[in-house]
C-alpha cells in the first residue's frame, strides 16, 4: 500500500513521471532516467500482490465456511466481486474525464472472484494448471485476438485479455492475466490451510523466489517470445527491468511473482520480531487495504488540483505527499479497522 500510494502521488504531481510500461506506450529510444524508472519499477509489483493475496485470502475464507451452504458462499463470492469491480465507477470520478470509465485493478479482482465461483470448486492441480497455461501462452493468445502496438480488439477480448478502449470505456487489466495471478494466491492459500512448518513454508518461498528469478533471467535473456513485443534494447539494468505489464507478459509475471516470494519469505521471517505491534503502520494499511485505496486516490489527486502543482513537480515531492497522504490516513484507517472488526457482517465486508 505504502509502494503503491507512491506510484499514485508520482502519477499527480510528478512532471517527469515514466509510462511506458507496455509497447503501446514506449517508443524504441525513449530515455529511461534510472530514478524516475526505478520509481515506477517498484509499483509494479503492487498490483500482481493484491490479486494473488486477494486469492490467498479467498482460499482461508472458504475454509472457514466450508460447512456452509454452497449457494451462499457462491453469493457472497458474486456480490462482492461485483462490488469490488463496481468500485471503479468511484474512482474513475478522480481519474477520467466526466462520463468515462477505467478499468484498473478493481476490474481485474471483482471479475476474478466471478471466475472464482466454479473454479474453486477444482482440485489444486487444475487450478495451477490453469493458471500456469494463462502465463505460458498469454502473448499468444492476445496476438490471437489481433492485438499488437498499435492495434486493437474486440470488445470480448479487451475486457478478458487485451489492454485497449472501446468508446469512452478503458481496459487497462484485463481479467484473464489477472486471474491467473489470483488463482496462484488460491492454491497458496490451500497450501496454508494445511498449517506447513513456517520454516519450511519460508525455505520454499525462498527457492520459489529464486527459481522465479532464474526464469525471468531466461525469458528476458532470449530477447523475444515473453516479452509482449517490449525487448530489451540493451544489456542496461533499466531494460532487463522493463517488462510488459500492459498486457502482462511471462517475463514480467516471473519478475514480479520471483520477487513476491522472496519478499514474503522474508516478512515470515521478520513478522513476529517487527510485525507484531497490533497498530503497526504495515499492519494497519494492509488490513484496509480497500478502504485506504479508495480514499488516498482522491486526497491526492484533490490536492494536486487544489495547490496548482498537478504535473507540474518531481521525485522530491512525490515522496512527500505520499508520505502526508499516509500520514492522514493512518490514524483514519485505524479507526475503520475497529470499526470493521465490531461489524463484521455488516457493508464492511465489501471494504
Amino acid at each position: 500500500m505504502v509502494i503503491m500510494a507512491v506510484d499514485h502521488s508520482s502519477g499527480e504531481f510528478n512532471a517527469g513521471r515514466l509510462f511506458t510500461d507496455g509497447a503501446r506506450f514506449y517508443r524504441a529510444g525513449t530515455p529511461l532516467p534510472t530514478a524516475q524508472f526505478l520509481t515506477r519499477f517498484a509499483a509494479h509489483l503492487c498490483a500482481p500482490s493484491f490479486v494473488f493475496l486477494a486469492g490467498t485470502s479467498l482460499a482461508l475464507s472458504l475454509a472457514r465456511r466450508s460447512r456452509g451452504n454452497a449457494w451462499t458462499v457462491d453469493r457472497h463470492l458474486l456480490l462482492r466481486g461485483l462490488a469490488i469491480a463496481g468500485f471503479e465507477l468511484w474512482v474513475s470520478l478522480f481519474w477520467m474525464p466526466w462520463g468515462h470509465l477505467l478499468f484498473q485493478v478493481l476490474y481485474a479482482i471483482g471479475t476474478s472472484y466471478l471466475f472464482m465461483v466454479p473454479l474453486r470448486r477444482m482440485p489444486t492441480s487444475a487450478i495451477l494448471a490453469i493458471a500456469s497455461s494463462i502465463v505460458l501462452f498469454g502473448e499468444s493468445f492476445v496476438t490471437a485476438c489481433g492485438w499488437n502496438a498499435s492495434g486493437s480488439a474486440p470488445t470480448v477480448a479487451t475486457l478478458l485479455l487485451v489492454p485497449g478502449s472501446h468508446g469512452r470505456v478503458i481496459v487497462a487489466y484485463p481479467t484473464l492475466h489477472w486471474l491467473a495471478m489470483m488463482l496462484f494466491g488460491f492454491a497458496f492459500g490451500r497450501l496454508l490451510v494445511a498449517r506447513p512448518d513456517p520454516r519450511r513454508l519460508r525455505r520454499g518461498l525462498a527457492a520459489a523466489g529464486v527459481l522465479l528469478l532464474a526464469l525471468f533471467g531466461i525469458v528476458r535473456g532470449a530477447n523475444g517470445y515473453g516479452n509482449m513485443a517490449l525487448p530489451r534494447e540493451s544489456g542496461a539494468l533499466v531494460q532487463w527491468l522493463h517488462v510488459s505489464k500492459y498486457p502482462p507478459s511471462l517475463s514480467y509475471v516471473l519478475l514480479e511473482g520471483g520477487i513476491l516470494a522472496l519478499v514474503l519469505a522474508a516478512l515470515y521471517a521478520v513478522e513476529d520480531r517487527s510485525m507484531s505491534k497490533s497498530d503497526g503502520l504495515l499492519l494497519v494499511l494492509g488490513q484496509t487495504p480497500m478502504f485506504f485505496y479508495l480514499l488516498h486516490i482522491p486526497l491526492l489527486v484533490l490536492a494536486a488540483h487544489a495547490l496548482g502543482v498537478a504535473h507540474t513537480l518531481g521525485l522530491g515531492a512525490t515522496y512527500a505527499f505520499a508520505a502526508l497522504v499516509i500520514a492522514v490516513l493512518y490514524p483514519v484507517c485505524r479507526v475503520y479497522r475497529r470499526y470493521k472488526e465490531a461489524h463484521p457482517d455488516g457493508w464492511t465486508r465489501y471494504v
